[in-house]
């Protein structure tokens, strides 16, 4: 299984962001993002940004991961998923009849 870490750019050029998450800094490659400018939300994979996230979006999988780590120690996890309590889960469309 593959996870996506999201991080924020603190600093960085053309080809490298300086990204933070929980306090720790770490180098990350742009060259599939392009650059990007301090205080920007990135979905990151081994050492690259993949994806350009919004504030919100960044929360929620943070949230996922935190939940995750909960559910693994038995500990209450259903509050860091509150975006998933109160709605049905969802098809992707290529999924869904037409």
């Amino acid at each position: 299984m593959c996870i996506g870490i999201p991080m924020q750019v603190i600093a960085g050029n053309d080809f490298v962001a300086q990204c933070e998450r929980h306090g720790e800094v770490t180098s990350v490659s742009l060259m599939l993002v392009g650059p990007q400018p301090p205080g920007t939300h990135l979905l990151t994979h081994l050492g690259s940004a993949i994806r350009v996230l919004d504030a919100e979006e960044a929360r929620a999988i943070d949230d996922a991961l935190a939940g995750l780590a909960e559910a693994v120690e038995g500990r209450a996890f259903e509050s860091l998923f509150s975006d998933l309590l109160l709605r049905e889960p969802e098809l992707p469309a290529h999924l869904r009849d037409n």
